[in-house]
């Protein structure tokens, strides 16, 4: 079996990658040119006794590299988007995220590939009811889809629901907060991680998240490639992993053997630091803002989300939260240098 892998350089893509070779599966793994492949370096190494990557040069964007990628493939894996809280050029992640999604189901169409796991978000899915959870259809409203990001996924989602509605074999996947190991960039979620071992975390702002291990939302991948219904939704995310922000930093801090902090940010105190720091980096720095506002927006809501479908239908993985981030604070000090 050979699957193309886009986003195989990045946090999820890579493990996701590194899932399926673990199976016996060979990755076709589609990569920019000059982009680092430092996640997948050691595969195929002989001590793992796993096959090599193959790497094909292209572009989501670039329809033409996908046409020479999709080929002689059994499944395609959409994992890559443009992910971050701030970007310089809104316009240009909606264009990643939409067009090439777009892109790469048509490819995968064209080249006869049997089936399409689409790499979707729970930023997709609607805000959980008062003291409930958010399931797969609980209806999203537009004032849920809060920056670009956000709203990019939920037009590339569209994009491959009408790809399902008219035939084409695609199942959707959405991952909650990933943490792990292999955060290199780090990701939004890594960083609350990253910022806490470095003592950068002096206070917190109240909110709630599903935190779940990357290694079984790379799981989760596979799984919804052998046993998803076409066109279904399944949210990636861990039965225990919903935790208010407090909580899984004490839940860290345990891991840690460090002191959770205890002071937290009224809500509007933090929007007006992250208004500011964003206007900065709009205007002055053109950096990312270390406070996004839109990562402020979101954090008015607890995120919590119902990952039982997934569980049930796929046989979701369930790591318990201690032992992921045992896992992720490891590799963020062997790597990134994190005290």
């Amino acid at each position: 079996m050979r699957a193309l892998v886009t986003g195989a350089t990045g946090f999820i893509g890579a493990h996701v990658a590194r899932d399926l070779l673990a199976h016996g599966w060979e990755v076709r793994a589609l990569a920019r040119p000059g982009a680092p492949r430092g996640q997948l370096a050691d595969v195929g190494t002989p001590a793992e006794h796993l096959p090599r990557v193959e790497w094909v040069e292209g572009d989501m964007l670039d329809r033409a590299s996908l046409d020479r990628a999709a080929p002689g493939c059994d499944a395609a894996f959409h994992v890559a988007a443009a992910y971050s809280l701030w970007t310089r050029d809104p316009d240009g992640m909606v264009r990643t995220n939409v067009e090439g999604t777009r892109n790469v189901l048509e490819a995968a169409r064209a080249a006869g590939v049997p089936r399409v796991v689409y790499t979707s978000s729970v930023s997709c899915v609607g805000e959980a009811p008062p003291g409930g959870l958010a399931s797969e259809d609980t209806t999203v409203h537009p004032e849920d889809l809060v920056g670009p990001y956000k709203r990019s996924k939920w037009e590339a989602e569209g994009v491959a629901r009408a790809a399902a509605e008219a035939g084409q074999d695609v199942v959707i996947v959405n991952p909650a907060s990933v943490i792990g190991p292999g955060d290199r960039k780090p990701t939004p979620t890594g960083k609350l991680i990253v910022d806490f071992l470095r003592g950068d975390m002096p206070a917190y702002v109240e909110t709630g998240l599903n935190f779940v291990d990357v290694r079984d939302v790379a799981a989760g991948h596979r799984l919804a490639f052998e046993r998803g219904a076409a066109g279904r939704r399944y949210i990636l995310g861990n039965l225990e992993g919903n935790r208010s922000l407090r909580e899984f930093l004490e839940v860290l801090a345990g891991v840690c053997g460090r002191r959770a902090p205890r002071l937290r940010i009224p809500y509007a105190v933090a929007w007006t630091a992250g208004a500011v720091s964003t206007w900065w980096a709009d205007h002055v720095t053109h950096q990312e803002p270390g406070i996004p506002l839109a990562g402020v927006k979101m954090s008015r809501h607890r995120m919590f989300f119902d990952p039982r479908r997934a569980v049930a239908e796929l046989g979701l993985p369930q790591t318990p939260l201690e032992a992921t981030l045992r896992d992720a604070v490891a590799w963020f000090r062997a790597h990134l240098g994190c005290p």
